[in-house]
């Protein structure tokens, strides 16, 4: 079935199982998902797409969002329109555009500039903890559900390789986050008393991710 949200058509896909709840989802192609039992009517879903109809325009929103910047150049924030010049022999940047000799030699570039940066900040944060906690072994991965691992069995914190495609103050709160499980390995309150500590402005750059 379709369903209209301002004017554009969206497929819905109904997915029939055991299950006493009702779920709705936005999946990456932008196909509404709604999981539900066996005995829910079309006229239910129809209900209950008008119930999340503002649910489901901000959702969608978030999903074109997060194409938009998959799909582009970001770097720390700000968007670049890729130059491809045969004849240089580094990347370089100006205001708007970065210029390379080819994407393969953009992307060796990025991987070690994320290395690199992620570590600086790394070294930056880890002093300032007035906590004993230990010296983590950096990992760096792109995730599609999280921002930061914390791995307490071997001292490592793993951050997602796409930080590098937002502001830096999203990387520097991810550092923040993941060392402060090293003192509290749950989302208590103390936890977050000690993000605050060390990072007052927290909530305005999760915010910021999860737009």
């Amino acid at each position: 079935m379709k369903y209209e949200i301002e004017g554009k058509l969206y497929d819905v896909i109904v997915q029939k199982k055991n299950n006493k709840n009702t779920y709705l989802r936005v999946k990456d192609d932008l196909t509404i998902q709604i999981t539900t039992n066996y005995f829910t009517s079309r006229r239910s879903v129809v209900k209950l797409l008008n119930e999340y109809h503002d649910d489901l325009v901000k959702m969608i929103a978030k999903k074109c969002k997060a194409r938009e910047r998959e799909e582009n150049f970001y770097y720390l924030g700000q968007k670049y329109d890729i130059i491809i010049v045969s004849t240089i022999d580094k990347v370089t940047f100006d205001e708007h555009f970065v210029f390379t000799p080819s994407p393969e030699k953009l992307e060796k570039w990025l991987k070690k500039q994320v290395r690199t940066l992620f570590q600086e900040r790394l070294d930056l944060w880890y002093p300032q903890f007035e906590e004993c906690i230990p010296y983590p072994k950096l990992k760096i991965r792109k995730m599609k559900t999280r921002w930061g691992v914390c791995n307490k069995r071997d001292d490592s914190v793993t951050l997602n390789f796409n930080l590098i495609k937002y502001d830096l103050s999203a990387l520097d709160y991810v550092i923040v986050h993941e060392l402060s499980h090293f003192i509290h390995f749950d989302h208590s309150q103390y936890f977050w008393d000690t993000v605050r500590k060390y990072y007052p402005e927290y909530k305005t750059v999760t915010k910021m991710l999860k737009e």
